[in-house]
């Protein structure tokens, strides 16, 4: 009881189980591959100057910051708008869209680039309906092309910047734009001037996420582009099949990790919306460096201002434009791209019912050989089973310490808790080849590669800062005066915790669990690099992409598209009956 008392005054000391599975299986690592990078003990840039050296290495490297920044700016041009009609729909249907973008953001990767490979094939739904058309003669090798890479990643990556972006408008306050619109604003003027600056900190953050993921993104590439479009990400992880020559992996992870460092370091993860509030009045009060243009600008301001003025008079009291055609144009736009999102998870699953030898769409025949291949192949089957122990220790592990972690910074000072929880969160902000070259060397130096001990901790390392991020967002909206309520009544720390703070906490830490799950259900990078002898099913469902096009994948696919579903009737209905808990609690005190 003295211990958990200590505990209580310390609240850091809940943090040291998660730092301590992170050092050791990421942190220590990623020390000495930067050492091995700089030639330790003689510390030389010779490893750097070798890649450098190489033109193909240079080519590789100036296309991987290409194809990201490509990627995101097209994700940003389709998230914005996509996320601010979103937002401006009604209660109902703004809850509905969400679940639909949620439940591609939810379904296992490997799934989703199945699915593109289906459609985008040379014997796949658009060259086969294109000759059922008549259009073409001979299939047109859209596959393994800088357009199949470009369609895969923007279809993976836009719902990471589609949801940042509504989490930070859900936040502005409406009557800003209803203020400026009420001061003659017109509905343009009023957006670029007070809704677009408001929401630059959701912007920058999707960007960030965006851009990283993209740096280190292996699978879709590697399944969809082609040898012209391989990424420095590709080239890494050839390196350690192959050829293990650690100074040249170092060096080339860390030149990746170092364009994530400098990027996240010039934009930051701020989303507080403090630098997006405070870029307004600078940029008026900023001196001119022509003062008589500004002047100049002045006096036709000033001509201009009884014609603002009669408009402004004119237009107050005017019926407001319901904006029809902007409205329709809004909704096809809203439709389009959830028809982008969920449509080639529609075409894998009526392909996996398939009746015939080969996968069809539209299936000649309806049958369930495909599922029963799944469930009488051990192949297929006992992968499943090992991927499902795996998960559901790493759950268990992630959500015990992770929200240790997360309660324990809920309690310390801002500033201290802001380092740790950037600290926590490296394994899911670094790009992913990175993470998985940092862990392979801890596993190696621990003996655990091709075990599922060393399995477990390599994704517990990622799924940790999910259950951190999850239940910190949970603890944010906990009032305290409860824990001292319970305290001042002789309840200890863990009473405290156990009758107080967990059941109030209960559905965020249900959630960090299943993502926990999901993170490790569908672990592809980390699980082929430490995996050894244990195969998953996700580097099961890998192989047959890649090797033999088995049918028998469209309907594990189809399964894994489900489980999301499944994740978001269980987070609702942990929500309901928490808030149902909360509503019989007055009469009950």
């Amino acid at each position: 009881m003295r211990t958990l008392q200590k505990l209580g005054r310390m609240p850091i000391a809940l943090t040291v189980p998660a730092f301590a599975i992170l050092l050791v299986a990421f942190g220590v690592p990623v020390i000495q591959l930067l050492l091995t990078s700089l030639n330790a003990p003689a510390f030389s840039v010779v490893n750097y100057h070798a890649f450098f050296e190489r033109p193909a290495n240079v080519r590789v490297l100036f296309q991987t910051i290409e194809i990201s920044v490509v990627a995101t700016a097209i994700c940003l041009v389709i998230g914005y708008p996509t996320a601010y009609l979103i937002v401006a729909a009604s209660k109902r249907l703004r809850t509905v869209l969400l679940v639909l973008v949620f439940i591609p953001y939810l379904t296992s990767l490997l799934a989703r680039t199945y699915a593109w490979i289906v459609i985008l094939g040379d014997r796949g739904l658009i060259n086969n309906l294109l000759l059922d058309l008549g259009l073409i003669s001979t299939s047109v090798p859209i596959i393994y092309s800088g357009v199949a890479l470009y369609i895969g990643m923007v279809h993976i990556m836009l719902p990471i910047m589609i949801l940042p972006l509504i989490s930070v408008m859900l936040g502005i306050d409406n009557s800003l734009i209803a203020a400026a619109r009420s001061m003659g604003a017109r509905p343009l003027a009023a957006f670029w001037r007070v809704f677009l600056p408001l929401t630059l900190p959701g912007i920058r953050s999707g960007v960030l996420l965006v851009f990283v993921i993209c740096l280190g993104f292996y699978i879709t590439p590697q399944a969809l582009g082609g040898l012209r479009d391989a990424l420095l990400s590709t080239v890494i992880a050839a390196q350690v099949q192959s050829a293990l020559n650690l100074e040249s992996i170092a060096a080339s992870a860390f030149i990746l990790l170092g364009i994530a460092a400098v990027v996240l370091s010039i934009f930051g993860l701020d989303i507080s919306g403090k630098q997006g509030l405070a870029a307004q009045p600078t940029r008026g009060s900023r001196p001119s460096r022509l003062p008589c243009l500004g002047k100049l600008a002045q006096h036709i301001k000033e001509l201009f201002a009884p014609y603002r003025s009669k408009r402004w008079i004119a237009e107050l009291y005017q019926p407001a434009n319901d904006g029809g055609w902007w409205q329709i144009v809004g909704a096809a736009f809203v439709t389009v791209v959830m028809f982008f999102l969920l449509f080639p998870g529609l075409v894998v699953m009526i392909m996996s019912f398939g009746a015939g030898t080969a996968l069809e769409f539209p299936p000649s025949g309806l049958s369930l050989q495909w599922y029963r291949s799944f469930f009488s192949n051990p192949s297929w089957s006992g992968t499943a089973w090992t991927s499902i122990q795996i998960g559901v220790a790493v759950a268990i592990l992630s959500t015990f310490v992770g929200t240790l972690a997360a309660y324990g910074l809920s309690n310390t000072v801002p500033r201290l808790r802001g380092l740790l929880t950037m600290v926590i969160l490296t394994p899911i902000t670094f790009p992913a080849i990175v993470v998985g070259v940092a862990t392979y060397l801890g596993l190696v130096k621990l003996g655990l590669i091709g075990t599922k001990t060393g399995l477990i901790l390599a994704h517990s390392i990622g799924s940790i800062a999910f259950v951190v991020v999850i239940v910190s967002a949970t603890l944010a909206n906990f009032d305290r005066r409860l824990e001292q309520a319970a305290q001042s009544m002789t309840a200890g720390p863990l009473q405290t915790f156990m009758k107080v703070t967990l059941p109030l906490i209960r559905p965020g830490v249900i959630g960090g669990a299943l993502f926990a799950f999901i993170h490790s259900f569908d672990e592809v990078v980390l699980s082929s690099l430490v995996g050894g002898a244990v195969r998953t099913l996700p580097l099961r469902m890998w192989e047959s992409m890649r090797n033999e096009l088995d049918p028998t994948i469209a309907a594990v696919a189809s399964l894994l598209m489900l489980l999301p579903v499944l994740w978001l009737v269980a987070l609702y209905v942990t929500w309901w009956r928490s808030r149902s808990t909360a509503k019989q609690a007055p009469p009950n005190t």
